[in-house]
């Protein structure tokens, strides 16, 4: 799963990018120049399972972030620009709410919920265009043939239309399997999830949680106080974090309120050479985790043995677990919860 970081100039894009990733190399999306790092997903379960297995190696689940250019109606009427934002599977929107005389704003005031509505009106007219240049194509394509599958398509692109004219992002669109699947190839932008995050000032911190609920925000980050944190040792920086009433860094909760947005949780597995975390999405089943282990795993899948990964540590061992008739046997169709256990067995 790829996120971009959007948001308009010097709102904090670039912080957050370095919080979530800590560094980051030049690659191209689609045609466009960007900065694209990967986020170790903290996950404190994954360690404590580890302790059971007492592997050689513990491997976090990583997500991709990348540092786009400011969204700007000039950037939006860039081809090269636009293509590159459709291949992302979401957006992490940088929204700024801290002050700062010598950071001028662009739309010459701080107010979060204005900048997210122009920036938002602005990818619902990129989707708008696309949406009637291709109604333009089947209008005349319907003329020379009659095709079942051009008029589908047309009805359906009708009802984004009327949507996008309503100033109504396509994510609110209802669709069935088959007719997401039919538009998916367009890479709308006001289709894909959006996770705001707000930007405050230092002030602000001891607050994050309540200007989250205010703004219904994802997620709320300092970036003065997170640059600092990546000067101080674990010990200083909790302690630090502590004296702004805050339990847990923003990378924390940025990749969590990521996860939650895309749907997405982790599953684990465990042996004595290495203990890892593997991200899926919710609803999996076992036939499918197991492929994202490894191929082989999914085409040769018999069952898989799954324990909560709480019942694993409680029990203090797989063989423990196995002798309390803690770990089931599962089919195919099981769908893999968050912070199971899986041992595939295989052929």
């Amino acid at each position: 799963m790829r996120t971009a970081i959007i948001g308009l100039p010097m709102a904090g894009k670039t912080s957050l990018f370095t919080i979530l990733t800590g560094a980051h190399q030049a690659a191209h999306l689609g045609a466009m120049a960007v900065r694209v790092g990967v986020a170790k997903v903290p996950d404190p379960r994954l360690e404590t399972v580890a302790e059971v297995f007492r592997p050689g190696k513990v491997t976090h689940a990583t997500i991709e972030y990348v540092d786009t250019p400011a969204i700007s109606k000039e950037a939006l009427r860039d081809p090269a620009f636009l293509a590159g934002l459709r291949l992302v599977d979401a957006f992490a929107h940088v929204l700024r709410l801290f002050e700062d005389e010598r950071v001028p704003h662009e739309m010459g005031s701080i107010d979060p919920r204005r900048d997210l509505e122009h920036i938002e009106v602005e990818l619902l007219l990129s989707d708008l265009i696309m949406v009637e240049k291709r109604l333009d194509r089947l209008e005349k394509d319907r003329r020379k043939i009659k095709s079942a599958e051009l008029d589908r398509e047309f009805e359906l692109l009708e009802k984004c239309k009327a949507l996008l004219d309503a100033n109504r992002p396509l994510r609110e669109l209802a669709l069935s399997e088959e007719e997401d699947k039919r538009i998916r190839g367009f890479g709308f932008l006001s289709r894909k999830p959006a996770l705001c995050v707000l930007n405050l000032g230092e002030a602000d911190a001891p607050r994050l949680h309540a200007i989250e609920t205010k703004y219904h925000a994802g997620a709320a980050i300092c970036g003065k106080i997170e640059a600092e944190l990546a000067e101080l040792s674990p010990e200083e920086a909790g302690e630090y974090l502590a004296s702004f009433g805050l339990a847990e860094p923003g990378l924390e909760r940025v990749v969590a309120a990521t996860y939650s947005l895309l749907g997405l949780i982790c599953f684990f597995t465990g042996s004595d050479t290495e203990v890892r975390a593997w991200t899926v999405p919710k609803d999996t089943p076992a036939l499918k985790a197991a492929g994202a282990i490894h191929t082989d795993f999914e085409q040769k899948f018999i069952r898989a043995e799954v324990i909560n990964w709480k019942a694993l540590v409680d029990s203090g061992s797989i063989a423990h677990a196995r002798e309390k008739g803690l770990l089931r046997l599962e089919g195919k169709d099981y769908l893999v919860k968050d912070g199971d256990v899986l041992q595939i067995r295989h052929t």
